[in-house]
Parts: structure tokens; sequence; C-alpha cells
């Protein structure tokens, strides 16, 4: 199943930005749930959720990378 073709600079480019929009989402997240005086005023409850919903998000997008990566080998 590993073929030795390269991808082409486009595909490669949407892995990078794909990758880097998973880290970013995930990061923003974690930052948002720990970050005890976060600038935008929000309950607890409803900034721990927002974060939470962000890092599944970014899982999210990072299943639909990996799946895209698999499927086309």
């Amino acid at each position: 199943m590993n073929d030795n073709r390269q991808k082409s600079p486009t595909k490669r480019f949407l892995s990078v930005i794909g990758l880097f929009m998973f880290t970013l989402y995930f990061v923003l997240g974690m930052i948002i749930i720990f970050w005890s005086d976060f600038p935008i005023r929000m309950n607890g409850t409803y900034r721990i959720l927002f974060g939470v919903v962000l890092i599944v998000y970014s899982f999210l997008r990072f299943a639909r990378l990996w799946q895209n990566r698999v499927n086309k080998h």
C-alpha cells in the first residue's frame, strides 16, 4: 500500500493547512478552558463547554483529514 508517488504541491499544502487548523482549534479550546482570566466574560460552565466543543471539532477535522489521506492511497 506504500507507493512512492509524491503528493502534488496543492495536496501537500492542504494537508499542512489541515494540520495547522487542527492544532489551532485544539490549542484555542485548551486556552479557553484553562485561562481563568479569559478576556471575554463567560460563565465557567459555558467557557468549559465551549472549549470542549472546539476540541471535539478539532478532532473531527483531524479524523476527516486522516480519512482523506488513507482513502487516497
